[in-house]
This record gives C-alpha cells, structure tokens and sequence, in this order.
C-alpha cells in the first residue's frame, strides 16, 4: 500500500477524530512513503502546539492543544519509529488542553488504566468510553463532547495495551477487571459504558460480568474473532500490542467471541454497525444485539467502521442512550 492509498484508508477514521479535513488533505498529499506518515503527522502535532504557545486566550490555546493531541494519536496509526513518543505527546497535550479548557477535570489512574474525568461532580450518570485495538482516548472527543452536553460526566481512557499505556502495558480480554477497577477509583455506585471498535467487545464483556454497568452501547465491535481471515496488518497490530508475537495474538483472538456472555448482558444495550464495515475474520454485532435480553441494533448502511463518515447517524443515538 502506497502512501496516497494508506492516507485514502485513513480518510474517515481521521476526520471522525475531529481533524480538519482540508488540513488532513493537505497533510497527506505530500507524503511519498507510507514511512513518513508518523513524522509527518507529529510535525503537524507540533505546529498545533506552537499555536496554542502563541494564543492569546484559553478557549484558543485549549483548541490548539486538543488538535494537537489528535494529530499525535493519529500519528500512531501508521509505521513511527517512535509510537511510544507519539502517543505521549497525545497523552500530553490532552492533560495541556484539559488543563485550560476544564479546571475540574481531574486525572484518574490505577493499575492498567489512566484518563480524565470530565463534566459535572454531580452527574446523573458517568459514562466510561473504552478504545479499541489501536485507539486511544484522544480519538473519540467528539463523542466525549456529545456527552457532556448532555450533563453527564465522562471518563474517557486507555487501558492495558492502550494510548498512552501502550508501551509499558499489554491488551488482555478480561477488561471488565479493569472496568471494576475504573468504577471503584471513580467512587459511583453505577457506570454507563460504551465501546469502540475492539473496545466494543470490552464494554459488552465488562456489561455482562460488572454489575455496576447498567447502560451500555457498542460501535464497531467485534462479536467474533476468526484469527485464520484476519488481514495481516490487523493480525500485526495485535501482536505487537499483545506484546508476545503472533501466538499470543492468536490466542487473544480466540478470547474475543460474545455467545456465551451476551445473554448475561442485562443492561440496556445498544449495538451499532456501519454496513460498509466489513473486515475479513471480523462478526459484526447484529448477534450480540439479539442475544442481549435488553439489545437494540443499529445499523447505518453507509458507514465504515468507527462510521467516521456517519457520525450523524449514530452519535446522538449512542449519547442519548447512555443518559437514559
């Protein structure tokens, strides 16, 4: 894959992140290697944060510093000589902007997780928004963004082998202990979660096995894993992510199946696919939502995964489904 058409599959899932398209546009058009994505992008990064070093207001250094971090995150998504630094300066430049823009937010972190709470202390609901295979929590802040309109408080973090913990952690399909460590450190005696992509599959896990999960939503997530039809770039993410090569990866792979658990899942649940998301080795969610006692499916038939060219489509569902 040359650097134009790897730039061209990124397309939808970098302005869903919230990056300006004509920016982005500009930004890949003068790649001419898939090896200079992850300098490129970093230097962009880096012109965000001299913005917000010159700007002459909170709300401006606040935005620059957000694009920042989603610039950074992004940069991780392709090969970089140093992710590691990347997804530190996403970590980073995220705390920066929060630090401008939400006095009140406050960091949260315990063993095999870290993130922000944001939004009221008062909250009717806090809502947990879990990435996926190679997310973060700087990818999904216009989600975080729908949600606290809506008054709820949001937690948005990274988890073992996520963002920021990416280089020192690895994934592990038991996610719902991370998510009743997340809820104890948070101190509320009940948590909406919602999910995206492989993150999905961690939010219907924790829904069906933590008691205190009592919305939940999926976007993009996986019901079933066929380790032998996954692409290899998917196959090679997982393995460096799962930090023991190919046969942990297979067996981490084999963890990811909902049949059993669906059904235990009693919360309300919503289960959202874009019909254009179709990855080789991958089962959407149509199952899991009509196994769930309380499941609701949403399918957008245009979307792609992370429906990045949807968001009309299904995030004010998604938001309003986890305030209710």
């Amino acid at each position: 894959m040359n650097a134009h058409e790897f730039a061209a599959a990124q397309w939808t899932r970098a302005t869903g992140a919230g990056v300006d398209p004509h920016e982005y546009r500009r930004v890949t058009d003068a790649l001419t290697s898939v090896d200079d994505w992850g300098p490129s992008l970093v230097r962009t990064a880096h012109a965000h944060l001299a913005r917000a070093d010159a700007a002459r207001s909170n709300i401006s250094r606040g935005g620059h510093l957000l694009m920042a971090a989603r610039w950074f995150h992004l940069a991780t998504l392709g090969p970089n000589p140093e992710p590691a630094r990347a997804a530190a300066g996403a970590d980073e430049a995220l705390g920066r902007a929060l630090t401008a823009l939400e006095p009140d937010a406050r960091r949260v972190s315990g063993d095999g997780f870290t993130g922000w709470l944001r939004g009221p202390r008062d909250a009717p609901r806090t809502v947990i928004v879990v990435p996926g295979l190679d997310s973060a929590k700087e990818e999904f802040l216009d989600l975080a963004s729908a949600l606290l309109a809506r008054g709820l408080a949001v937690f948005a973090m990274d988890g073992p082998g996520q963002g920021s913990l990416a280089a020192t952690t690895t994934l592990r399909p038991d996610y719902e202990q991370i998510v009743r460590r997340v809820v104890d450190a948070l101190g509320v005696a009940h948590v909406a979660v919602v999910g995206l992509s492989l993150g999905g599959y961690f939010a219907a896990r924790a829904a069906a096995l933590e008691p205190r999960v009592t919305s939940v939503a999926t976007v993009s997530g996986p019901f079933r894993l066929d380790w032998g039809q996954l692409p290899g770039p998917v196959r090679d993410i997982m393995a460096a992510r799962t930090g023991g090569g190919m046969e942990a990866a297979r067996a981490f792979a084999r963890h990811v199946d909902l049949s059993a658990l669906a059904p235990r899942i009693t919360a309300p649940l919503l289960v959202v696919d874009g019909g254009r998301d179709t990855i080789p080795g991958v089962t959407n969610g149509e199952q899991l939502a009509a196994l769930a006692p309380h499941g609701t499916y949403l399918s957008v038939p245009h979307g792609d995964h992370l429906l990045g060219n949807a968001r009309s489509d299904w995030l004010p569902h998604v938001a309003d489904h986890l305030m209710a």
